[in-house]
């Protein structure tokens, strides 16, 4: 190299070969976009930034460096154009042009370079000052680019001018260029350029200004400017001007081409108006235009995304007809449309039949049949799939092995995980290119759980320059998304972003899912109406993830908003979306809307799938009407869709809560007919439908069939069957229940608790004593239900003065209230009113042994969330402080401690009802008894 450059330029050379080897914190980038949200995006820089010696050959290095604005790669392709530059011995032209930003300088530089990306690259990195001096110097370097044949570098320079000196002086920019191109280009290369210009920038006014300007003057646009104008008009939904334009092409040209006919019909179609694409289809034979495959596919695509399959092979069936072989990405479209929609063995059958007529599937056909059997639980068939595919030369991409790494990780398929892993190690140089490989060492790392190294293998590779597509960027932050790590899920978004590499949909949705997941909905939906402001891929599924977090916080209000919303950006629903929507509004109670939206959803050819039906008869189910759940269980076998174990289990429970049993059990006799087995599910409905009718031993022979067919009672069960118990006056059985309960290690939450107090409080004899000392011995774990049940009793034992006093002491200590407290309440202040009480000491006068016995509880309940509170705020003061905080619920144990607190209590409460003070002691030892006899027991047994 030194033989070949002069001694004036290899200093130049240095400082390139200096700027290449130093530390590579490249260029900075756009910063990211801001959205008001809790995730505010930081693009503060380092200030001890290292020197960069790129920074010598810019005519403006003394301005802000962060303008420019390139890219690590761009930087790259700089640097080594300028080495190529000085080795042809132009360093002269570097040295002169970095004293004085001058037009045919940069030209001349600009032209030296082997590509165009390259070029660019360096316009951008020296467009720093947006003067009138500079711009005007821009265009006239335009017009000298123009003039030697580089139009495309020219449009790509304005194109950026444009988007960086804004809307305002878009304007000013027309007449420079204008003024200034005679001698240099001809009039309708200077407005082809300004118009495709404009368009590229999206300033979709302008473009259509300067095209009534080319057709004032008696020319005529360019065709392929016109296309990217009618996708960019379609895309923000200016149909009016969609149709002057189209209009204008008719009666003065030129006339439409196909491509120009594709770009309408699939903006149209993107939109949701299929029927104005297949219009403009059947138009097109009339302007010499014959549909081609691409035509087809834009339609036979539009339909398979409305969930209208049918109506899309349809459409295979006339373009065979007309003359049109139908391609490999018409047969991927509609299999990966039935794949998605759980019908694989018509997809199955769809690639064979393609074979059968002379189409040879390719990956992409292959990756969509193959995500179809994993997404059926069918891996086996997905690796025979994949077996096919390598016997048959089929190269695999990254999409096959995240396909394959996802099937083999959710059902620990390890060995064939292996083994497709160094089937792809193999084929590295042939379908996994160098730009795949490093997106699959990080898809590798997450799919393992190894989230945090594939952070840091992701940082690495950017710092060594290597390329990373959206895909390594996607793995991460899903992978975090999935572990509910917000913080660190957008930290990947903001790398990605200041890397320049485009979010996809799957990048909305992870955000979004995982905002949604917790419970930052509004933060949520306005992240996705940012993202589809900045023309940022958001799809249905992003709406579907949001409409279902608020479903599932109770917010129906805010769902339907959104739905609205949806419908007016012309995103149509697909059957999952619909799904989830009547699931939301059925289980809200408005079973009639999601009936509507049910009818909606078939009209518009959306098929239902197991899950719809499975909501809106559940929905039924829990309203009553049975009938119409039977309709659509039959309806739902006319569709060929067979009745799944929860179909049966909601008919079933739909029964037992109308106490009509036969039918139930009939339902439960059925079901190897659909060749469905019972589940803890189904014996758990029919126990509690045996309870409900005070069928107790018919309940008692159900369990013992339950135990024979293999299934071992879970909480759910000892609830049911204590609460029959208790229901049926059989406490004895409700206490053996309880001890079976306690012995086999099961937890008793918070149901079995409200279970056995409400018991106790309504039928107050010995048994209280032993209950209530098992009471003692569980969690102590109460909820707004023990409140109310409390209340309740309180009230119903004549007491109602007493129990407004314990909700003005609960209300004191922040708890929340539902409806059926305000109603206790409600009722008690309008007996307070009837009596004329006083006040708390007037109950005292008529409290029973039984309103001691509540107000005990009371006092418990009241303990426990008064500690509960004090704990919780100490944990969040340490955690705001950043030290680690382990501080357990409280909960009373069988101790010391425990007699302690109930003598205390007793002591307190005899300062207040001392007139029935010889009754409660009488239940207080024999309470204290109970107690002490339970824990010598259980002391032989451990000694034991």
């Amino acid at each position: 190299m030194s033989a070949t450059v002069s001694g004036r330029s290899r200093s130049i050379l240095i400082k390139v070969c200096n700027s290449l080897l130093s530390n590579t914190a490249f260029a900075l980038l756009p910063k990211p976009p801001i959205f008001q949200c809790s995730h505010c995006f930081n693009t503060s820089s380092s200030s001890n930034r290292k020197c960069d010696y790129l920074e010598d050959f810019s005519p403006l290095k003394n301005l802000n460096s962060e303008d420019a604005i390139i890219s690590p790669n761009e930087r790259r392709r700089i640097i080594l154009g300028l080495g190529k530059l000085i080795k042809k011995k132009q360093g002269f032209v570097l040295k002169r042009f970095s004293r004085d930003f001058r037009p045919f300088l940069l030209v001349k530089i600009m032209t030296q370079f082997e590509n165009r990306h390259g070029a660019f690259a360096f316009f951008k990195f020296v467009f720093r000052e947006e003067s009138d001096r500079i711009v005007k110097s821009c265009c006239v370097a335009c017009h000298v680019l123009a003039m030697h044949g580089f139009r495309i570098i020219a449009q790509d320079v304005l194109s950026w001018m444009i988007r960086r000196i804004g809307v305002s002086r878009g304007q000013d920019l027309m007449e420079f260029m204008w003024r200034g191109h005679f001698g240099y280009e001809s009039d309708f290369s200077v407005l082809d350029s300004l118009m495709r210009a404009f368009t590229n920038v999206e300033m979709d006014s302008h473009a259509l200004q300067i095209s009534r300007i080319m057709r004032g003057l008696g020319m005529q646009p360019c065709l392929s400017a016109l296309s990217i104008l009618f996708k960019l008009l379609l895309r923000i939904g200016d149909y009016g001007s969609v149709w002057k334009l189209f209009r204008d092409m008719i009666r003065k040209g030129p006339l439409p081409s196909n491509i120009a006919f594709n770009v309408m019909i699939h903006g149209f179609c993107r939109k949701g108006q299929v029927q104005t694409g297949e219009s403009l289809l059947h138009l097109m034979n009339k302007f010499q235009c014959e549909p081609d495959v691409y035509t087809y596919n834009i339609l036979i695509n539009a339909y398979c995304i409305h969930g209208r399959t049918s109506d899309a092979w349809s459409w295979v069936d006339l373009m065979v007809k007309r003359g049109c072989t139908p391609s490999n990405a018409t047969f991927s479209t509609i299999i990966n449309a039935l794949s998605k929609e759980g019908k694989i063995k018509e997809a199955r059958d769809i690639f064979d039949e393609m074979q059968e007529n002379g189409v040879s599937p390719n990956t992409i056909v292959y990756n969509a049949l193959m995500d179809g059997f994993v997404k059926a639980r069918e891996i086996d068939k997905a690796t025979d799939l994949f077996e096919d595919m390598k016997n048959n030369h089929i190269k695999a991409d990254d999409v096959t092995y995240n396909i394959l790494v996802s099937g083999y990780h959710k059902y620990e398929r390890v060995e064939n995980l292996d083994n497709s892993l160094s089937y792809l190690n193999r084929s590295m140089c042939g379908p996994l290119s160098d730009y795949s490989w490093p997106d699959v060492t990080v898809a590798i790392l997450c799919s393992e759980g190894r989230t945090d190294e594939a952070t840091k293998c992701l940082e690495d590779m950017l710092k060594e320059g290597l390329p990373l597509s959206v895909i390594a960027f996607n793995s991460i932050i899903c992978a975090y998304s999935k572990k509910g790590l917000e913080t660190k899920a957008f930290d990947a978004y903001h790398m990605m972003m200041k890397y320049g590499v485009t979010p996809s949909s799957s990048t909305s949705n992870s955000l979004l899912t995982c905002l949604s997941r917790n419970g930052k909905l509004l933060e949520a939906e306005e992240l996705m109406h940012y993202m589809i402001q900045n023309q940022f891929p958001v799809n249905k599924v992003a709406f579907t993830v949001i409409i279902d977090g608020y479903f599932k916080i109770g917010d129906v209000m805010g769902a339907q908003r959104l739905w609205a919303y949806m419908k007016s950006k012309s995103i149509s629903p697909d059957t999952v979306a619909f799904s989830a929507y009547i699931d939301g509004l059925s289980k809200s109670g408005l079973v009639e809307e999601a009936y509507n939206v049910f009818l909606q959803m078939k009209n518009k050819g959306v098929f239902p799938n197991n899950f719809t039906y499975n909501s809106l008869i559940a929905g039924f189910c829990n309203v009553g009407r049975l009938n119409e759940a039977l309709k659509l269980e039959k309806e739902m076998r006319q569709m060929d869709l067979i009745p799944d174990l929860f179909t049966i289990n909601i008919l079933i429970n739909g029964y037992c809560k109308q106490g009509r049993m036969k039918y139930a059990i009939d339902i439960y006799t059925d079901m190897h007919r659909f060749n469905l087995v019972p589940d803890i599910v189904t014996y758990n409905t029919l126990l509690s439908g045996y309870c409900k009718v005070f069928d107790m031993d018919t309940a008692d022979n159900l369990v013992y069939k339950m135990y024979t067919s293999g299934w071992d009672p879970d909480i759910t069960t000892y609830n049911i069957r204590i609460h029959g118990f208790f229901v049926t006056r059989k406490m004895k059985k409700a206490v053996l229940v309880l001890n079976q309960l306690l012995s086999s290690g099961i937890v008793p939450n918070t149901i079995t608790y409200n279970t056995m107090l409400n018991a106790v409080c309504s039928d107050i004899h010995n048994d209280a004593m032993i209950l209530t000392a098992k009471l003692l011995k569980m969690a102590f774990v109460p909820n707004i239900v023990t409140t109310n049940l409390l209340l309740s009793h309180l009230r119903k034992q004549g007491l109602p003065q007493m129990a407004l006093k314990w909700g003005e002491d609960l209300r004191e200590l922040c708890l929340e209230f539902d409806e059926v407290t305000y109603k206790i309440l409600e009722r008690a202040d309008c007996d307070v009113k009837a009596r004329g009480d006083q006040g708390v000491e007037e109950d005292a006068v008529y409290i029973s042994e039984e309103g001691f016995f509540i107000d005990f509880f009371m006092h418990l309940t009241y303990d426990y969330l008064c500690r509960n509170k004090f704990y919780s705020s100490r944990r969040k003061i340490k955690s705001g402080s950043g030290r680690s905080c382990n501080v357990e619920q409280p909960m009373l144990e069988v101790n010391n401690f425990r007699e302690i607190l109930i003598l205390g209590m007793v002591e307190e409460m005899s300062q207040t009802y001392r007139s029935k003070l010889n009754s409660f002691s009488k239940f207080h030892k024999g309470l204290i008894t109970t107690l002490s006899t339970d824990a010598q027991n259980e002391k032989k047994k451990k000694n034991l």
